[in-house]
């Protein structure tokens, strides 16, 4: 968006707009640059839930969602490929493929917007939400509504730290009097101060959310204490925080709001969504209120002719790497990847198609699943599941030596995948164990970038892949030139681009 007031035009900086307070009556002006102390805006109490909504809208839209993060977090790895076809570029999806990008690459700068949008909409609503309190709202919503804000902030901040490294941190509402404050704070921040936010943001969160069974119907998939410490749990993952990674993945583990769905094929079926295993989605909105996730959908969807269902665009395809990963009898390969020539679970026909499979986890049924057209589901994009939270588990406890407590957790996953229990038995046996589980049992679901960079495997798996990982460079992405234009050079590039 254009900030009239200052010269860095910047996405980022709808958490540097002047806050509602600052609203003009357009009838009777006040004096330019006049504080207006009154605003309508806080007399209706229902207009809280609205400024936290808009950053649960954020998550479903383009920049945020679909396209560029697709490149981002799952082209760039061994487990996919550009896919479509060879002349259709996407933009620069064959640079995603090829880790040839650069800071004026499409999808860093689209990225990079639309997270600090999604934080400038979070820093908003957990400024202004306790202000409904003296029109009539209940407190303890307030005290909900910030914690749900609370948590897409570290979430939107957890995906800019895992893609930019040192990145600046705007936590808070800039008023017009603090423009030169701007340029200060757009600066590179370590990332050890970022993840202190995320922390801090998801631990106040979990103590201010409800479990889920305690919402109502009308309210499910709003975030969760569950959600907050599933969250936190991963975060920790990252930081090799290993205790607090295991005592957070326990908490919800031991919560007894959640469980494996039998069958994983069934996890990604609109008919299971916010189910058993889900701890977070990010949900589309439904058809009366307009439409839903906008191309993640169609865009990964077959390229070709699908009898009875939809076709795509037909980016984002499994690896011929991924598919050889999978163990003989591996049930979640079938619910991974499909083929030309297969007919799927609802009937549709796989006729021909410009490339050989597909991301299963990623297509939606024309007959059997809402669709408001062929480009707008109504279907939900998973991101935390109870899975994920056991393998957080077992990483967790072989780290820090407790065996058993890994071999059980890692045990669960394989059982439902239709496996025998693992092998292996020593940490270093279990831990390579643990990061082939990982592997294949989130398979095209935005992680297997990221698990390769934070276990320090990029380097190697990749170039083994073919693709020219520069160690030093690629375990981060550049920083938009354009932001660093804009912030008149307080912003510093990362090395080696």
């Amino acid at each position: 968006m254009k900030n009239l007031s200052f010269p860095i035009i910047l996405v980022a900086l709808l958490a540097i707009m002047a806050s509602p307070s600052c609203k003009k009556d357009w009838l009777s002006p006040a004096p330019e640059n006049t504080l207006i102390q009154t605003d309508s805006t806080f007399l209706d109490k229902d207009n809280a839930e609205k400024f936290v909504n808009s950053c649960y809208n954020w998550t479903i839209q383009w920049g945020q969602s679909v396209f560029s993060w697709i490149g981002m977090s799952s082209i760039t790895s061994d487990d996919a490929d550009k896919g479509s076809d060879p002349g259709d570029l996407g933009a620069d999806k064959d640079q995603m493929d090829a880790l040839s990008y650069t800071p004026t690459s499409l999808s860093v700068l689209e990225v990079w917007e639309a997270n600090y949008t999604g934080i400038g909409r979070c820093n908003q609503a957990i400024e202004n939400v306790p202000k409904f309190v003296e029109a009539g709202l209940d407190a303890a919503l307030a005290n909900r509504l910030v914690g749900e804000a609370k948590f897409l902030r570290a979430y939107f901040y957890f995906n800019l730290v895992r893609f930019y490294g040192d990145i600046p941190k705007i936590a808070r509402v800039y008023t017009g009097e603090q423009a030169s404050q701007i340029y200060d704070d757009y600066s590179n921040n370590p990332k050890a101060e970022i993840y202190a936010l995320i922390e801090e943001d998801l631990i106040d969160a979990a103590s201010k959310l409800p479990l889920k069974s305690a919402y109502a119907a009308k309210d499910l998939g709003r975030a969760t204490k569950g959600a907050a410490q599933a969250l936190l749990a991963k975060v920790y993952l990252y930081e090799k925080k290993w205790n607090d990674a295991l005592a957070s993945a326990n908490d919800v583990i031991n919560s007894s709001e959640y469980d494996l769905e039998p069958d994983y094929a069934m996890i990604w079926r609109q008919s299971q969504e916010n189910g058993t295993e889900s701890i977070f989605e990010i949900e589309a909105q439904n058809g009366a209120e307009g439409w839903g996730i906008g191309g993640y959908f169609t865009t990964q969807g077959a390229r070709g002719n699908v009898i009875d269902g939809y076709n795509g665009w037909g980016f984002n395809t499994p690896s011929d790497d991924l598919e050889a990963a999978y163990e003989a009898g591996d049930v979640r390969k079938a619910a991974t990847i499909y083929y030309i020539g297969q007919t799927l679970w609802d009937g549709a026909v796989l006729e021909s198609a410009s490339n050989p499979k597909y991301n299963y986890k990623a297509y939606t049924s024309q007959t059997q699943e809402d669709n408001y057209d062929a480009w707008s589901t109504g279907k939900n994009i998973r991101v935390l599941r109870l899975g994920e939270v056991l393998l957080i588990k077992a990483e967790a406890a072989n780290e820090l030596g407790t065996t058993a407590d890994a071999v059980s957790a890692l045990n669960k996953i394989r059982t439902r995948a239709g496996l025998a229990n693992t092998t292996a038995s020593d940490q270093n046996g279990l831990r390579t164990a643990i990061y082939k589980e990982r592997r294949v049992e989130m398979a095209m679901e935005h992680d297997r970038w990221f698990d390769l960079v934070r276990t320090g495997r990029a380097g190697q798996v990749m170039r083994a892949h073919g693709k020219n990982f520069i160690d030093g460079k690629n375990e981060v992405f550049p920083i938009p030139q354009k932001h660093i234009d804009l912030s008149a050079g307080k912003l510093k590039q990362n090395a080696g681009y």
